[in-house]
């Protein structure tokens, strides 16, 4: 796939992504199928490095003439990277890629009208007593990627990432709560046997009809594997991208090497691990590894691709990805708090009394103010080391060096969960997780009165 007979005067470095692949989506409404279809795409991004920056061109298909056509493409792309003024230097990194995880059933082998009865079934298990609403959607993507370089390295690789959620509203006098449940997975079809979660997610939105809305205040804070990853992934993953902390929009710029929080805390990023935001090779086709953002409780490096890892170093490349037709950018990929020692009971006897918070709702980070809150989906009251009386409407906040000084218990049972993160208007899958995490003196949020 190389062609250094490509690189003209000017060009001082070139790469081709292409990504062509099929889409499927299934949407299922109170019983009725909104939506059930596959869609195709071919698109590819040619960039070329000029004299001083960057010049691209987006193609929405990347045929066999185009192919042939290379040369008049990246004569395009570098008049256009001529008109840049920003002076682009590029790291060096290795190239490589990882192997692909063993799918157990390709779904691409299912037929529509199967796992539209598979997600049914789910969708329908959720309507349990007290549910006014169900919903269902499974959506499934397959790529193939396709990059070439001017260094002469190609790469190509094929991955399938299929998954579904469930939710469920349930409304009583005036009151109304939901539930909701997802499962993502790059290893196969997840949709079978899956009526149980369907079970849990209605039951779970009927029973939140009777808990009380918590009571705020500053208080010890039990988070889950949930809501602790979706901590790592906003407050800190984001803030350890190094776009952001080359353009200082990040709290944690010019902190390598600070403790910034507990010995026990380890936070990682690693897109080799077969988790949902798997990445056999990057977007610049260089070959990723495990990146230890916070080691020890020390700021130990920050995500880069080429660009920022030349600009402000202090880390590793391996970090670009991109939508199909998008330019790649400095993004997380599977983000996590590694495991402590304490078993979960250990963490209640050492709360005493606090709350346990449950789930994640969203809301929302700004790294470089350096400040968050998050919704919790649900909650116990803990009391004497035990949990309680389920509460609701409550949420997490506050600054996030300061609450990382407050972690005073990691857990042993860290689970990963699975998602897409938004960024720069693409959005990648991506999987985050954690052990259960205790806080002290945390700031949580609640309507409850006294």
């Amino acid at each position: 796939m190389s062609a250094p007979d490509l690189t003209g005067p000017g060009i001082r470095y070139y790469d081709i992504r292409h990504v062509r692949g099929e889409s499927t989506l299934i949407d299922i409404d109170n019983g009725i199928v909104e939506s059930g279809g596959t869609s195709f795409f071919d698109k590819a991004v040619v960039r070329v490095l000029g004299p001083r920056g960057w010049g691209a061109i987006a193609l929405d298909a990347y045929t066999t003439q185009q192919e042939e056509h290379k040369k008049e493409l990246t004569d395009k792309a570098l008049r256009l990277a001529e008109l840049t003024e920003e002076t682009v230097v590029l790291a060096d990194a290795p190239r490589g890629i990882k192997s692909l995880p063993v799918i157990s059933e390709d779904p691409r082998t299912v037929s529509l009208e199967e796992k539209t009865q598979l997600l049914a079934a789910i969708e329908k298990a959720a309507k349990v007593p007290g549910v006014v609403n169900t919903r269902a959607t499974y959506i499934e993507r397959a790529e193939q990627v396709t990059f070439t370089d001017s260094s002469g390295f190609s790469a190509t690789s094929q991955i399938v990432r299929s998954g579904f959620s469930v939710t469920a509203v349930a409304a009583r006098n005036g009151i109304i709560q939901s539930g909701r449940e997802s499962r993502h997975t790059l290893t196969g079809l997840n949709l079978r046997h899956q009526e149980a979660l369907g079970v849990e997610t209605g039951e779970r939105a009927v029973a939140l009809l009777d808990a009380k809305p918590a009571k705020g205040g500053h208080m010890r804070a039990l988070l889950d594997p949930e809501l602790a990853g979706v901590f790592a992934h906003e407050a800190v993953g984001h803030a350890s991208e190094g776009d952001l902390v080359k353009e200082g929009s990040s709290v944690l710029a010019g902190r390598i090497g600070e403790q910034i929080g507990t010995r026990e805390l380890t936070i990682v990023d690693d897109p080799g691990l077969h988790e949902f935001g798997f990445e056999p090779v990057d977007a610049e086709g260089i070959g990723v590894e495990r990146t230890e953002i916070i080691r020890k409780g020390i700021v130990h490096a920050y995500l880069h691709n080429r660009e920022t890892l030349a600009a402000i170093g202090n880390g590793t490349a391996g970090h670009a990805r991109a939508e199909a037709g998008d330019l790649p950018l400095v993004r997380m990929s599977n983000t996590f708090i590694e495991n402590g020692d304490l078993r979960f009971e250990e963490l209640l006897e050492r709360c005493g009394d606090g709350i346990l918070l449950k789930g994640s709702r969203g809301g929302q980070v700004d790294p470089g103010r350096g400040v968050f809150l998050f919704n919790a989906e649900f909650g116990f009251i803990i009391e004497h080391g035990e949990c309680g009386q389920m509460v609701r409407d409550v949420s997490l906040s506050g600054e996030i060096l300061a609450t990382l000084h407050q972690i005073q218990g990691i857990g042993n049972d860290r689970m990963m969960h699975q998602g897409y993160c938004g960024k720069g208007g693409q959005s990648v899958p991506v999987s985050d997780g954690s052990p259960h995490i205790l806080l002290d003196n945390a700031v949580v949020g609640g309507s409850g009165m006294d």
